[in-house]
């Protein structure tokens, strides 16, 4: 199992008994029961090779070339090495307009947003999905890293039947910072209570996400923290109400970890219009 020491989350070194990888669901794919009794049970689905490759490989070369052209990544943009400056906002006045053209790139709605994916989510929820309109792109340089949370509280509007997909459009080993979870987090209903229903965009007394360290509180809550070494073509599916966060990024050639969270629920389901549109609203409006 991959290791090394000095794994961190939010700057806590995570002790090599308290670190487990995830569940490897790839044996499922295909088998639609066998997926959804999966997810049921762990509150993810782990899945090592379920996207083409090259067509993930092809979103990367389109979004960090967006990024290399405004002086964010290093050439060449394969490599994914972040420069620490910016000439986006001379560049691109409307930030927010060049940011959604960079998310609705043509090669990266390809893996989004169409084949293999839909498929998978299909079979997945059992009925005919629709995706959120609206793409959570993450470039995340070294020394960053996401605060923990469950997704409900930021998109429970629409379907209770929505599930996140997080796809690194890369290798991201361990010490890239790839996607983080408490294990057993989907069962915690004395934790969820105090969620469910909690709206960010409407109730502004407290925040979205876990104040307490992650480390901290999965201790507390005795449990392990999970994560693994993600390839080109791996995804998780996630459950509303699995926390999750990352690892922190302490890539020491300076590369930036890049991947998306997309949302799919059943088509027949009310859908969350914050994050359908042209452009979408998103929170606030913005």
């Amino acid at each position: 199992m991959p290791w090394f020491e000095g794994l961190s989350a939010l700057g806590e070194t995570i002790p090599r008994e308290m670190y487990a990888e995830l569940r490897d669901s790839s044996a499922y794919l295909g088998d639609a029961e066998g997926m959804q009794a999966r997810l049921a049970e762990d509150g993810y689905l782990f899945l090592r090779g379920a996207l083409d490759p090259e067509a993930v490989l092809a979103a990367r070369r389109e979004v960090f070339g967006r990024l290399e052209a405004v002086g964010e990544i290093a050439p060449p943009a394969m490599e994914g090495i972040a420069t620490g400056t910016s000439q986006r906002e001379a560049l691109h006045p409307d930030l927010a307009a060049f940011w959604q053209s960079v998310c609705e790139g043509p090669a990266l709605r390809r893996v989004t947003h169409s084949g293999r994916m839909l498929e998978l989510m299909e079979q997945v929820l059992g009925a005919p999905v629709r995706p959120f309109d609206f793409l959570w792109m993450r470039v995340m340089a070294p020394g960053r890293a996401s605060a923990f949370h469950y997704d409900h509280v930021y998109m429970n509007r629409g379907s209770e039947r929505l599930h996140t997909v997080w796809t690194p459009l890369d290798k991201v080993p361990l010490e890239e910072g790839p996607i983080l979870v408490m294990e057993g987090s989907h069962r915690w209903e004395d934790v969820i209570s105090q969620y469910r229903g909690f709206d960010v965009d409407m109730d502004k007394s407290r925040p979205g996400h876990v104040t307490m360290e992650p480390v901290t509180y999965a201790r507390q809550r005795g449990c392990r923290l999970l994560s693994a070494d993600f390839q080109p073509g791996d995804l998780l599916v996630m459950s509303m109400f699995l926390l999750h966060g990352s690892l922190d990024n302490l890539s020491k050639q300076g590369r930036a970890r890049l991947s998306c969270d997309t949302r799919y629920q059943p088509a027949a389901d009310p859908i969350d219009m914050r994050w359908m549109g042209a452009p979408p609203l998103g929170h606030g409006g913005g």
